[in-house]
């Protein structure tokens, strides 16, 4: 395997080498003596790097023939591409593309941070997180909740790295960002009837207002209002309508009394 020969009476098995004093002997054992030392300083590496070592990965890795390291845009273009073969069956298209954004985050945060395209996922640690979360904030200019998240996206993508083995220290065990509770304006009940009153002469905008309206009365997010059939309008044991619907986002089922002035948007 060395690609040398040498005379089988002057090889000393127990030592690996040739027993003699001749230059091309003492050249040959020299050359063995440097490949003894190579495979023992590639055992060390790999050892220190928590490699797997065998005869055959060794070996492998002698004579160059090492497995590609899986880098972190890899894996997380692997996922996205996952996730949008599974559109509209497991995931909604708004969630892809906020896995499509936070790698768009995470391809410029490596450039302006090691002036790389792409890293080895044993390079994601604790200190890549707090500086990708700094990019966001500072160069991104993202809030607090939206760095949050997109670091909360790219946990995905680490899970699926710790999972498969190839990252072998969770970068998010100490990593404990807070969110902020955020504030939200809502309708009095005068100016909810404001909008519901309002004419605006133009029926797209017409049709926007009961919409809106129907939300606000039945609680239910638009995307369940645009799926709502006429089967999921049932008359309940108090005789009354009631909206028996699978929530899209929770897939539970709701039932929701019709209340008059949803009830009056249903019938116009």
């Amino acid at each position: 395997s060395t690609g040398k020969s040498c005379d089988p009476a002057r090889w000393n098995a127990g030592a690996g080498r040739a027993n003699d004093t001749k230059e091309d002997v003492r050249t040959l054992n020299a050359y063995l003596d440097t490949l003894q030392a190579k495979a023992q300083e590639l055992h060390n590496i790999m050892t220190i790097n928590e490699d797997e070592v065998t005869a055959e990965t060794l070996k492998n890795r002698f004579i160059g023939k090492v497995e590609k390291a899986r880098t972190l845009v890899a894996v997380f273009e692997d996922h996205n591409a996952k996730m949008e073969s599974l559109v509209g069956q497991e995931f909604e298209r708004s969630t892809l593309q906020r896995y499509q954004t936070c790698l768009m985050h995470t391809k410029d945060f490596m450039q302006w941070q090691y002036n790389v395209s792409d890293l080895p996922v044993k390079k994601i640690n604790f200190a890549f997180l707090n500086d990708f979360e700094y990019y966001l904030r500072s160069v991104r200019k993202c809030g607090n909740n939206s760095a949050i998240k997109y670091t909360k996206n790219l946990g995905k993508v680490v899970r699926i790295c710790l999972g498969n083995g190839w990252l072998t220290v969770d970068p998010y065990l100490n990593y404990k960002p807070k969110q902020k509770a955020v504030h939200r304006e809502v309708l009095t009940k005068e100016e909810l009837q404001r909008i519901y009153k309002k004419k605006f002469g133009v029926e797209r905008l017409d049709v926007v207002r009961d919409i809106f309206v129907f939300c606000c009365y039945t609680g239910l997010a638009y995307v369940d209002v645009h799926k709502l059939k006429r089967s999921e309008l049932v008359k309940g044991i108090d005789g009354n309508l009631w909206i028996y619907t699978h929530r899209k986002k929770t897939d539970t089922l709701s039932r929701i009394p019709v209340l008059p002035i949803a009830l009056a948007i249903i019938r116009s």
